[in-house]
Order: structure tokens, then C-alpha cells, then sequence
């Protein structure tokens, strides 16, 4: 018997190489099975919630280093029960991704052609790069999603519109009490080139970044009105960090508190502190946000006001900003007034609801 196994000890090899090879085309087959099933279950679920989910046959692929789910002709489309605005976006194609060396990680990406719908505009867009990363907890709602860009064209009724590289973080805390983060957002996007004729500071804007949060606690109820309201009752804040924009000649940098009034518009004050001031006034004054008679007072108070920037850099101004009312003011100056957000209207109550002594009319 020993004798026997010396003989054919060279079969060991293969054999251990074809066990393996089995055992991972029985975990691949299981995990493709399981993501085809989580997105199934994720656009039912969406559906029962108000949302419109259509697409064509999932494919699965990606073997033998990743399990992929490719979903043809996608289109996600809201509706007055889920966002203040109707939107819908759609792409020639979704690919779900699972790679064996990151499988705590679901990688989801946009392919071909794409379309971002508002109400009474579309907006046609490609990238070379669009993938959004989420981990595979098993939450309801992922703890964190981030976002990745490179070189993202979109065609606008005022031109093109590219972006050499961007990045989207967003986190969640769903457990968060009041005062503390439920959602935090960090952006940074580099390199835009924006339409001709987009602002008299020039074409190009270097860098738009923010940092932010929302305060907890978060409501429960499902009507978006209903759960604006209950955030803005139980002490929801927006906390904005960090804002900071770099375009032609202006610098500018932001900190603000604010949260939702009576009428769910926002409000707010905060901070701002801006370089290239006498720029900055005169881009105002050209899209109509400053007149021109509170032109030249404003001219005046940023040379008067503005101090000498650190390290020899450019001067700074530093002015209080508020948001009343839709009314944007700059150190008592009012610069324009913000369209009205528009919110659903709450659903009816059954009769019983309204009057406990009426019958039920169900």
C-alpha cells in the first residue's frame, strides 16, 4: 500500500488543485446567486417605497477573481411620496462588482450613456470613471458610501460641463441622538470647466470642497414633508464645516449653522471669509445679486475691512452671512432670494383619524 501512494505521489497536486477549483466555483456560483437575489430585493423594495425601478435582464459574470451582475437599460425615477422634486436617472447599463481580494465591499458603476431628469430639464452625461463603493454590513442603510469621478462631461442648455476628478463621502448613523451626526457628507472635486459664458469670473473653477452634517435625532416617518418637519421639531441642525470654493481670481471659505423654518425653507448664519473682494463684487453686481448702487459702498467696505493674508497671501475679507426667509444677507446686505423648496403635500388622514366618533370610510 505504501508502495502504492509512492508511486503516484505526483497526484496529489492536481487533486488538491481540483478540489479547490471546486470549492471556489461553489462559493462564486453561491455569492452570484446572492447578489443577483440583494439587487432583486433592493429594487422591490424601492418600488413598494414609491420609487420606479426598470431594467432589462441581469448578467452575471466576473469569474473566477470577482462576481459581477451587469443590469442592461436602468432607469430609477422618484415620485411626489419620495422627493420634494421629481427626478429620474437612467444608463445603458449598472455593474454590480464583489472582487474576491475586497469582499466586504460592493462596488456599483454606471456604464455608457447616462441621464440625470429634473423638472422641465435633462441633463445627458458620461464619465470615464463613476463608481460608488458600499460596505456589505447587512444594514438597511449603508454606515458609508463613497463616491469616486474622473473626467465627467454633462451637456447643459447653457453648454458643456466637465470635471477632471471628483470625490463624494457620505455617512450614516441611524442610532444618532439629538445634537449628534446621523449624516455626514465630505466633498472635493477638482478641475471644472464649466460653460462659456457660465460667470464673469471665467470658465474655470479650481476646486469646490465641503464638509458637513445632520444632526440627529432621525424621524421615522416615511412622507418626506412629515419627516422634515419632525427632524426640524426635535432640534435637527445643518452643520456645514468647511466650504471652500476657488474660481478665476476669488477664494472663498464658509462655516455655517442653519436648519428649517416654519415654511421647511432653510435658514442659517455663519461666516465667510473671501479673498479677491473687488472681484467678488464685481461678479455680483454682473449677475444682478448686488446693485449697483451698493456697489461701490461694498467696494469700499472690503478694501477698508479686509486684512493682510498670512504668508504675504492676498487679503482677506471676513463678513457674517445669514439666510432668513429665502433672503441671503452679507453683512446686512442683501444679495438675493433663494427659489422656494417645494414639498409635497402630506397625505389626507382617513375620516376616523380626524374625528375618532366618524365611521371608518375603509
Amino acid at each position: 500500500m505504501t508502495r502504492f501512494f509512492r508511486s503516484r505521489w505526483w497526484l496529489l497536486p492536481p487533486l488538491a488543485l481540483a478540489v479547490l477549483a471546486a470549492l471556489h466555483t461553489g462559493l462564486w456560483r453561491s455569492a452570484s446567486s446572492a447578489l443577483a437575489q440583494g439587487f432583486e430585493d433592493w429594487a422591490a423594495q424601492r418600488r413598494a417605497l414609491g420609487w420606479v425601478v426598470q431594467h432589462g435582464m441581469p448578467v452575471r459574470g466576473g469569474w473566477p477573481f470577482a462576481v459581477t451582475l451587469m443590469v442592461p437599460g436602468i432607469e430609477i425615477a422618484g415620485s411626489p411620496r419620495t422627493t420634494p422634486a421629481e427626478l429620474r436617472w437612467q444608463a445603458e447599463a449598472l455593474e454590480l462588482r464583489i472582487a474576491l481580494s475586497e469582499w466586504e465591499e460592493l462596488r456599483v458603476g454606471p456604464r455608457g450613456r447616462q441621464l440625470l431628469a429634473l423638472p422641465g430639464l435633462e441633463l445627458p452625461f458620461a464619465a470615464d470613471r463613476l463608481e460608488l463603493a458600499l460596505p456589505l454590513d447587512g444594514g438597511a442603510t449603508p454606515r458609508e458610501a463613497r463616491l469616486v469621478a474622473e473626467r465627467l462631461r454633462m451637456n447643459t442648455p447653457l453648454g458643456g460641463f466637465e470635471m477632471r476628478q471628483g470625490g463624494l463621502t457620505l455617512r450614516a448613523r441611524l442610532s444618532a441622538t439629538e445634537g449628534e451626526p446621523a449624516f455626514s457628507i465630505d466633498l472635493d472635486v477638482t478641475g471644472l470647466t464649466l460653460p462659456p459664458h457660465a460667470g464673469p469670473l471665467g470658465q474655470r473653477l479650481e476646486r469646490l470642497a465641503l464638509e458637513g452634517m445632520l444632526s440627529g435625532p432621525l424621524p421615522l416617518q416615511r412622507h418626506p414633508t412629515q419627516r422634515a418637519e419632525a427632524w426640524r421639531d426635535a432640534g435637527g441642525t445643518i452643520e456645514l464645516r468647511r466650504a471652500v470654493l476657488q474660481w478665476g481670481p476669488v477664494g472663498a471659505s464658509l462655516s455655517a449653522t442653519g436648519t428649517l423654518d416654519d415654511a421647511l425653507q432653510p435658514m442659517g448664519a455663519g461666516q465667510l471669509a473671501v479673498t479677491g473682494a473687488a472681484e467678488a463684487v464685481d461678479a455680483l453686481l454682473a449677475v444682478g445679486w448686488l446693485s449697483a448702487r451698493a456697489a461701490g459702498p461694498a467696494r469700499a467696505i472690503a478694501a477698508l475691512l479686509s486684512r493682510r493674508g498670512e504668508d504675504g497671501g492676498p487679503p482677506v475679507l471676513e463678513l457674517p452671512i445669514t439666510l432668513t426667509e429665502r433672503r441671503i444677507g452679507l453683512a446686512r446686505l442683501p444679495l438675493a432670494r433663494l427659489p422656494a423648496l417645494q414639498w409635497p403635500p402630506p397625505p389626507e388622514l382617513p375620516d376616523a383619524a380626524r374625528d375618532p366618533s366618524l365611521p371608518r370610510s375603509d
